[in-house]
């Protein structure tokens, strides 16, 4: 498997892209980022792909003003999904905030039950709840979760 930065131009990522944006705007309070917002020189989205070139899922790392990072967009293609494809993709994330100097992850994601899984995985890899940050509102749409690196 390849861990990447994604070429935002391949039709596979933007039709996985459109499926997961589709999903995530149904949720009023989604902080998901569209293509263009991933495109920012804040923001790094990279792929997973196997060996056959297939799209396994993609991840998006924004550095934030603290220098700190923040997970975004983690989404495994749906042919792929219980392969442990996330946790590919979180590992990758989190090996490149610790190669740039990052001392803690953070990320932003939903109390609803479409979103369990999610908070599962990350609490599985030691991800603890937290207060907002980085301008996020203490709202019951919202949980916060943040990693030592």
């Amino acid at each position: 498997m390849t861990f990447a930065l994604a070429d935002m131009n391949a039709a596979d990522l933007q039709d996985l892209l459109r499926l997961h944006l589709g999903e995530a705007f149904q949720d009023a309070c989604s902080a998901a980022f569209d293509a263009a917002r991933l495109k920012e020189p804040d923001v790094d989205l990279y792929t997973l792909r196997n060996d056959a070139g297939d799209l396994l899922g993609m991840a998006a790392l924004k550095t934030l003003a603290d220098g700190q990072g923040e997970v975004k967009s983690v989404r495994t293609h749906p042919d792929y999904l219980r392969q442990g494809i996330a946790h590919r993709l979180m590992d990758g994330i989190e090996a490149e905030a610790k190669a740039r100097g990052m001392t803690a992850i953070r990320l932003e994601t939903h109390p609803t039950p479409a979103y369990a899984a999610a908070r599962k995985l990350y609490e599985s890899r030691g991800y603890a709840y937290r207060g907002p940050f980085a301008g996020y509102e203490d709202t019951s749409k919202s949980v916060f979760m943040e990693l030592a690196l």
